[in-house]
């Protein structure tokens, strides 16, 4: 199991890096106030989260299957068979690289958070999400439920034999505009994690960085809701593509020589 951990550790640190990295440049090296997301940001920030999932996939897919996704693996152990043993280990793997990519996010752009926010109160939201309605957090558990949803059925879609899947060189591109769409679509309810580790791993760096309010050890206690969303989320879209789609799909014959 050792090489498909690293993979899965390698990918999600390199879609981290790239998510909270194009973050990071429309919060911190923006034209509007400190800490504000300028006009056009939050397209650069979808692309960029979605050029970061497409990077993951190319790293860890041959290895691990690229997960990079709790709610994903999961889904896969519900519903593909993969060994429920591995889901921790999987899980683990995925957190720990999301952390070590916030680090290494943060030590790059050191400067310009103690320049833009020095009592490191009002950045966390680089590394993190939160929701756009605090006093309302069941309307981002819902729409963390949607999209995580969408980007399950829609992968379970993508890499189907029984389907009319792309090539194995296209298919990182293709989730990764998945990644793209549900940003655009989804994106302002809670900060579009669609992912447990995504959010979680940072989360953690933010809190042992000494960020407040964070969500998780300082300020409203937010943290749950890209954990929880997803996962129901990421297994519901596995239940919707596999009994509204997939039953009814031939099987795939396969020919011995």
């Amino acid at each position: 199991m050792l090489p498909e951990l690293i993979a899965e550790f390698f990918g999600t640190l390199v879609l981290i890096l790239f998510g909270d990295g194009v973050v990071a440049m429309v919060v911190l090296f923006g034209n509007g106030a400190p800490g504000e997301v300028v006009h056009g940001g939050f397209t650069n920030i979808t692309f960029g989260w979605g050029l970061g999932v497409t990077m993951g996939v190319y790293i860890a897919g041959r290895i691990s299957g690229a997960h990079i996704n709790p709610a994903v693996t999961v889904a896969l152990a519900i519903y593909r068979d993969f060994p429920w043993r591995k889901v921790g280990p999987y899980i683990g793997a995925q957190v720990l690289g999301a952390f070590v990519a916030a680090a290494l996010v943060f030590w790059n752009y050191a400067p310009a958070f103690h320049a833009t926010d020095p009592q490191l109160d009002h950045t966390a939201g680089v590394f993190t999400t939160f929701p756009a309605f605090p006093d309302s957090p069941s309307a981002g558990l819902l729409d963390q439920t949607i999209g995580t949803a969408l980007l399950v059925l829609l992968v379970l879609a993508i890499i189907d034999e029984r389907n009319q899947p792309p090539g194995a060189n296209l298919t990182p591109v293709l989730i990764g505009a998945v990644v793209v769409a549900i940003g655009m679509s989804f994106g302002g309810m809670h900060g579009y994690a669609i992912n447990p580790a995504r959010d979680f791993g940072p989360r953690l760096f933010t809190a042992v960085a000494g960020f407040k309010n964070n969500g998780l050890t300082n300020g409203p206690k937010v943290f749950w809701v890209p954990i929880v969303g997803p996962i129901l989320g990421g297994i519901l879209g596995a239940a919707a593509y596999d009994y509204g789609v997939r039953r009814f799909l031939p099987e795939v014959k396969r020919t011995t020589e």
